[in-house]
């Protein structure tokens, strides 16, 4: 067996060609065999197909249709968020031309640590960042792995400026990874606001950050993950400036608003935030990771600055090298921008915003269809693309086990989420090709999966 060929240089394209055709071969092969929106037969169904077409994980000698074998299993046992009865997660399908950038950006593999393994990847970066920054208000953006990462960004800026002391004050409709951020990064013990029908209580706020010792950082939520509300963000901004509060603001989920004339407005108060999570592998459609952490002050970014003689010499930066060691707490870092770059060059602002209006509108029709249903419960009016439904009179036991058997049966995809003191079930709608039929044939599964 000779040399293996690189996917870069100037023979690199003619040796990924054929590979490319291999690869779209088994992913349609594997789409094909999968036949819906998920696997059918469970965990253990999918890891006995996985192991028996991974074999010999390492073997003597190596197997040529390798390619071929694991892109088909992958898709054959992956969860596809292109069907349009996959709606659990916000996990989008991500599109072909973005999808399209980011082999590009695997061939060319620069390394976003230092000028001279990145030199238009860094410039095309710190051009992009900073326009979608001027979109939220802010003046800058520094690209992340996702909502996580930008939010433990927010909370370590935030410590840098303002101390070890700082509280972090939080909805109960908060994600996740806030509180977790405040332990990773040896905080005090959030405070959780309550947030009464799922959305945080500007006057709780204002209560707490009377009562609890700062300095302190809030954090107001644009989306939540369970029911895609959006928090009154220009009282919870006034609150803020009151009592000299920094604000942050997870629009992880409802940053794609921007993008909509219509439903823009909907973030107003945006621009008064310090920090604003942004996430395109939401809606923004691309293939993951795709966040965004967008920063008011740039000198708040001082504090990532780090030096390394290998990566960032005085003298090479003296000379005019740029430094971009500072631009993450990670080092080797993929070129994650020329995605989002050419998906907003493709489609523009009319097209992204069309985009956001018809996953909108898709979570408006579906929602009209549980309202007109007897046999279902709404929750309420969807805020963004997601909607809480339950069967109607069933125990939270068997609208988890409905949800339980779609999954196993590989029928379809949807969510679960807790409000109101009951369990929901969750369709968030991210594909815009889903059509009126698919929304009624996901209700119709959902009433037929049903116990009697």
């Amino acid at each position: 067996m000779g040399m293996p060929p690189l996917a870069s240089g100037p023979q690199g394209p003619d040796a990924l060609r054929p590979l490319c055709d291999t690869v779209l071969d088994a992913l349609r092969a594997g789409t094909s065999a999968r036949g819906g929106p998920l696997p059918a037969g469970g965990p253990d169904a999918v890891t006995a197909r996985v192991r028996d077409a991974l074999g010999d994980i390492l073997p003597d000698h190596g197997d040529p249709d390798a390619l071929r074998t694991l892109v088909t299993a992958l898709a054959e046992g992956a969860a596809d968020p292109a069907d349009p009865l996959c709606a659990a997660h916000l996990h989008g399908p991500p599109l072909a031309v973005a999808t399209a950038a980011d082999l590009a950006a695997s061939v060319l593999n620069p390394s976003l640590d230092s000028w001279d393994q990145a030199p238009a990847a860094s410039t095309l970066e710190a051009l992009v960042t900073r326009a979608l920054a001027q979109q939220a208000g802010a003046a800058d953006a520094l690209v992340t792995t996702g909502g996580t990462e930008s939010n433990q960004l927010a909370v370590l800026l935030a410590r840098e400026t303002h101390g070890a002391g700082l509280r972090l004050l939080h909805g109960t409709n908060a994600h996740h990874s806030l509180p977790r951020a405040a332990w990773l990064l040896g905080l005090p013990e959030p405070v959780t606001v309550p947030a009464p029908a799922g959305a945080l209580d500007p006057a709780a706020l204002d209560e707490a950050l009377t009562t609890v010792p700062g300095p302190h950082l809030v954090v107001a939520t644009a989306g939540t993950t369970d029911a895609g509300l959006i928090d009154p963000l220009p009282e919870i901004a006034d609150r803020c400036a009151a009592h000299g509060a920094r604000l942050h603001i997870d629009a992880a989920y409802g940053a794609g608003l921007l993008f909509s004339d219509r439903h823009r407005a909907r973030l107003t108060g945006l621009d008064a935030a310090d920090t604003v999570t942004l996430d395109l592998h939401k809606l923004g459609w691309q293939p993951i990771a795709a966040g965004l952490l967008a920063v008011k002050n740039p000198d708040d970014l001082t504090a990532l600055q780090q030096r390394a003689d290998y990566l960032n010499a005085d003298d090479d930066t003296d000379a005019g090298l740029p430094d971009i060691l500072g631009r993450s707490p990670r080092t080797s870092r993929r070129p994650d921008i020329l995605k989002i770059a050419v998906t907003l060059k493709t489609l523009g602002r009319t097209g992204l915003g069309a985009l956001v209006d018809e996953v909108c509108a898709h979570a408006h029709a579906f929602a009209a269809l549980v309202d007109g249903h007897p046999g279902f419960t709404l929750h309420a009016p969807p805020a963004i693309s997601t909607v809480l439904f339950r069967p109607a009179h069933a125990t939270d036991t068997a609208v988890a086990a409905v949800r339980r058997d779609l999954l196993i049966t590989g029928r379809a995809v949807l969510g679960r989420a807790r409000a109101d003191g009951r369990l929901w079930l969750k369709a968030t709608f991210l594909n815009p090709h889903t059509r009126a039929d698919d929304l009624a044939r996901l209700l119709a599964l959902v009433e037929g999966h049903t116990p009697r």
